[in-house]
């Protein structure tokens, strides 16, 4: 049930392609043709989920928008990018599977940078303090506010960078 890769040409030339809904994953579009032919692939949304549910109980409005913004992205980026095609050489030249890449990784990136910076408001008793401070009792604190500030449990992860660093040094 749980799709773990894009093969090599899994969508090449579908021509009516236009979105796609894929779950926040690295390591999902293994190859650079996989949207090969694609000429009308605008649009990339993500699977509901645990993203979505870390995202919402983030501390700070500010990182909410952030990561929305960062979500939303891709639509701007990818109607612009080259479905690809074999130049003359039969080397492959394209751009949309490498530019869903980039931003699924960038989009894991910032959401591993908020759940570490929510933890460390966490941490230290630092919201226990400040809302004792506002809240006089102590229990009221402990067994009703602060489990709503913790962050689902969910893991993401991102893994090795190099296949990217790798491209971007042809660039």
């Amino acid at each position: 049930n749980k799709l773990e890769s894009f093969g090599v040409k899994a969508l090449c030339n579908c021509e009516s392609l236009e979105r796609i809904t894929i779950p926040l994953k690295d390591g999902l579009i293994t190859e650079d043709d996989v949207f090969m032919g694609c000429d009308n692939l605008h649009q990339v949304d993500l699977i509901e989920g645990h993203l979505h549910t870390t995202i919402d109980a983030l501390q700070l409005e500010e990182w909410r928008n952030d990561m929305d913004v960062e979500i939303n992205s891709i639509n701007l980026i990818l109607p612009n990018a080259d479905p690809g095609r074999y130049d003359d050489d039969y080397d492959y030249v394209g751009e949309k599977a490498q530019t869903i890449r980039r931003w699924i990784r960038s989009v894991l990136h910032k959401i591993i940078h908020y759940q570490a910076e929510h933890r460390r408001l966490l941490e230290g008793d630092v919201a226990t303090t400040l809302l004792e401070l506002v809240l006089p009792n102590h229990d009221i604190v402990t067994n009703n506010v602060l489990p709503f500030l913790e962050l689902p449990s969910y893991t993401f992860e991102v893994g090795n960078d190099e296949d990217e660093e790798d491209s971007s040094d042809d660039e």
